[in-house]
């Protein structure tokens, strides 16, 4: 036992640091992903070394590493809080609703496998967005689930049998809709302007990149490029944006911080919680992976994990509203010296 609890510190310690090295590799990018359960197993190894040194008056070799796993606790707790409801929000809330301004936006990764089209049109039902990003649609899910026309008169589909297929259907108009390749051939994003009743318009970028897994990509390469190649898209509009979809990344990622600072967006979920979306049947493991990012003249009015209908993936609905004013009040990240050159290295990657 001894050995074992000696052995699951240090292990613990090691794929909590292990991130910082900026390395694309899968290894490194994934133990970014467990940030929480890592916090969890640290207090059970900190409380087994505090009762094992009671047990065994006069040893103490293993003080140095209670010492260690108590700081590698700080750490983890440090980087997590911010997701918290101590945190900081990034995204202020609405404080007086202004309808014509307002829209809302479903995500949802059908998990292409799937056959439960009915659980998902239930829950499109219950939840009522404006805009629904569906993803992982192939041909079947488009045909179990063309009944969304009568109820989104705006849409623009992406079937595909790869797992990466995209529909997006809206009640809100949507204007230069264009369907990009950003990286690689078969991977597509969404890029269009929702019309709000105002007639306000508001850029939206819908992206599912791939993620860095030993059965898919070993890399990271991919996903950085395409998420940093949308920032600069975000960069540089001059509507008001959101980015949505399944990133395949942790909000408290480094890649998804640098995709902050680089877009000039914010996070809705600084401040208010997790929001884990993937995986819906493993409760232990459990991250926050599908996203809504948004510009700093958005505000949040709602934003909430759905029911799961058969997929990994919970649904994510956000409900926003646009109001000018709001850039003298939310405050975006800022990129120093080193963020802007492995930006740059990052999408001048082949």
């Amino acid at each position: 036992m001894q050995y074992f609890l000696f052995s699951l510190s240090i292990v613990l310690v090691i794929i909590t640091f292990i991130p910082l090295i900026k390395n694309e590799y899968w290894i490194f990018r994934v133990c970014d992903y467990p940030r929480l359960q890592k916090l969890v197993i640290n207090t059970f190894c900190i409380a087994g070394l505090v009762l094992y040194s009671s047990m065994e008056s006069g040893y103490h070799s293993n003080e140095l590493l209670l010492l260690l796993m108590i700081l590698n606790a700080f750490y983890l707790l440090r980087q997590i809080l911010p997701f918290t409801w101590l945190g900081k929000k990034q995204v202020q809330r609405i404080e007086a609703e202004i309808p014509e301004n307002g829209f809302s936006v479903m995500i949802s990764n059908v998990y292409q496998d799937n056959k439960n089209y009915k659980g998902c049109l239930e829950e499109i039902k219950e939840a009522d967005p404006d805009v629904l990003l569906l993803l992982e649609t192939d041909a079947a899910w488009d045909k179990e689930t063309n009944s969304l026309e009568d109820h989104f008169p705006f849409y623009k589909k992406v079937p595909l049998e790869n797992t990466y297929g995209m529909l997006l259907y809206s009640k809100l108009e949507l204007e230069h809709t264009e369907v990009k390749y950003l990286v690689e051939k078969d991977i597509p994003s969404i890029h269009s302007q929702i019309v709000l009743p105002s007639g306000q318009r508001v850029q939206m970028y819908a992206v599912h990149p791939e993620p860095p897994v030993p059965m898919e990509n070993p890399s990271s390469k991919e996903r950085d490029k395409e998420l940093l190649l949308v920032a600069d898209l975000a960069k540089d509009s001059n509507l008001p944006v959101i980015v949505i979809g399944d990133l395949n990344d942790v909000a408290w990622s480094y890649t998804t911080e640098l995709f902050l600072k680089m877009s000039g967006l914010l996070d809705p979920r600084r401040g208010r919680g997790f929001y884990n979306s993937f995986h819906a049947h493993y409760p232990f493991l459990r991250f926050p992976l599908d996203h809504a990012f948004i510009s700093t003249d958005l505000k949040i009015k709602e934003m909430k994990r759905l029911h799961n209908f058969g997929s990994d993936h919970f649904p994510i609905f956000i409900s926003l509203q646009y109001e000018a004013a709001a850039k003298l009040e939310q405050e975006e990240m800022q990129p120093d010296q080193e963020d802007t050159e492995i930006a740059a290295e990052k999408k001048s990657a082949d």
